[in-house]
């Protein structure tokens, strides 16, 4: 029964050192700075059309410029 009690005592002292052993880690782990990712640089977008006019726009995956557009026209009349 005595030794019961010594083994107990032990366990009990062991567990409180480890417990004020990690509990400094912790909180200095929690005041380090925190990662942080840096933003992917951007990419300056140039249009390659440019030099065919205002207007053009390469298709992508392939190395063609288009512009498309168009005009409408109405025309009316009446005869007599």
């Amino acid at each position: 029964m005595i030794a019961r009690n010594a083994l107990d005592r032990a366990m009990r002292k062991f567990v409180i050192v480890a417990i004020v052993g990690v509990l400094p880690a912790c909180a200095a782990a929690a005041e380090l700075p925190k990662r942080t990712t840096t933003a992917p640089p951007r990419e300056v977008k140039t249009n390659p059309c440019a030099a065919y006019g205002a207007g053009f726009v390469k298709v992508e995956g392939t190395r063609t410029c288009v512009k498309i557009g168009g005009t409408v026209s109405v025309e009316g009349g009446r005869s007599h």
